[in-house]
């Protein structure tokens, strides 16, 4: 990212910026090609001339010596004094909200989920059920960024420097973050924050990261998005799509990678967000209240199992959990063999044309999210039963126009599909 520090301040007398490209190949950390990142630290920015004397600022975003100590006891923590997690494996029901939630895990460029639906529902359960599913994430300890130590696109600017000078890396493997966005958060606890004092006056660490370094790499989930902000949600939306999130203040500007899969969730009676910011997310999953009585039943009796005994309820669901992680495991591997004909991708098209889907987000998500529902069944190759089933939940948020409409059931994509396809 090109500017990602610039003074302005009439104090600065020299100053060069660090250019940095986000778009990189993947490479070996112990070989970073030089048009990767000029000679000048990110963590040394700028020569300050003050009354005649220089002064070295030093603007780091690298954890301190006390932070990798603190991030790797957090680590250390076992399993079993941590909170225990409902088992996604023994949820009952919501097929469409897990459905959409398993995909957007296998490609994460699917864009993320809303899922709107009735209180009580199981939504946050569901979600952070997910997590106990996902594999472990190998970071670089002590970076607040969890840096991948392989990738250029998910390493922070400080690690990109150390790696670019040769340094050694330590890597510790760690369970993928979810971070619950609270209802009451501002923008800077949200995207971090300047303290334009500090740096110029003690010349001290002067960003504070906020929570989309924290979900860099991992799963950003925003209950009740319907009552944020617009401006926090376009922020969110802007992070998620582009894999960055930068912060301004007083002309200093810092950058930092924010690569996450953002899940909102929400309930209708609370209002709708504008048709703008839905075509932003990827999927759309809806979620009702269970009618069967049978079923309510089996849903309130797992409940108190859990409650009573969390470890043995776990433990009873560990064979499924286990054959589902493997599921994940082998259609991320097998994602990028999975083909789709090119008949079916102009029928997509087709169906999106003929409802009247604004832009191609529509046609790419629908593409991809095809392709993850193939790979997940160990497909390699798309069938137009693929498309029915993730269809709707694509293309049905994308087809409100005015705001106080409300979003369509699906029921007009699935006769429009069955329509084309036939």
């Amino acid at each position: 990212m090109a500017g990602l520090l610039a003074p302005s301040s009439s104090a600065f007398r020299t100053y060069r910026a660090l250019n940095v490209s986000s778009s990189v190949a993947p490479f070996s950390p112990t070989s970073l090609p030089a048009r990767t990142c000029h000679r000048r630290s990110f963590s040394a920015v700028a020569q300050v001339g003050l009354k005649n004397r220089t002064r070295r600022l030093v603007v780091s975003n690298a954890a301190t010596t006390e932070l990798a100590s603190t991030e790797e006891g957090k680590r250390l923590v076992s399993s079993e004094s941590q909170r225990p997690v409902f088992p996604f494996a023994a949820i009952v029901g919501q097929d469409e909200m897990k459905l959409c939630l398993l995909l957007n895990v296998i490609d994460p460029k699917i864009g993320g989920v809303m899922i709107m639906g009735d209180r009580g529902t199981g939504k946050s359960t569901t979600v952070r059920s997910l997590v106990d599913l996902l594999p472990e994430i190998r970071v670089v300890v002590g970076d607040p960024f969890n840096s991948d130590p392989e990738d250029p696109e998910s390493m922070s600017i400080d690690v990109r420097e150390r790696v670019s000078r040769g340094d050694s890396l330590p890597v510790s493997a760690t369970k993928i973050t979810m971070v619950d966005l609270p209802l009451g958060a501002t923008e800077d606890r949200v995207c971090g924050t300047i303290d334009i004092e500090k740096a110029l006056t003690e010349g001290v660490k002067a960003f504070e990261p906020g929570l989309l370094a924290k979900a860099n790499r991992g799963i950003l989930y925003v209950d009740e998005v319907n009552l944020l902000d617009d401006h926090l949600v376009d922020v969110l939306l802007d992070s998620a799509a582009s894999g960055w999130n930068t912060v301004e203040r007083e002309g200093i500007s810092i950058s930092h990678p924010a690569r996450f899969i953002l899940i909102g969730s929400g309930n209708p009676e609370e209002g709708e967000l504008r048709p703008q910011l839905l075509d932003r997310f990827g999927m759309h999953a809806q979620v009702g209240t269970v009618r069967d009585a049978e079923l309510r039943v089996k849903i309130v009796e797992e409940r108190a199992r859990f409650d009573r005994d969390p470890k043995g309820f776990r433990e009873s669901y560990q064979a499924e959990q286990e054959k589902l992680q493997q599921q994940i495991r082998s259609a991320r591997s097998s994602l990028s063999s999975v083909e789709i004909d090119h008949d079916l991708r102009v029928k997509i098209s087709k169906v999106c044309a003929e409802l009247n889907v604004d832009g191609l987000r529509g046609d790419i998500v629908t593409n991809r999210a095809a392709k993850a529902l193939s790979a997940l069944k160990g497909r390699d190759k798309v069938i137009p039963e693929d498309i029915a089933i993730v269809i709707p939940n694509c293309l049905r948020h994308r087809l409100r126009k005015d705001p106080l409409e409300s979003i369509d059931s699906g029921v007009l994509v699935t006769e429009k599909f069955y329509e084309v396809f036939s």
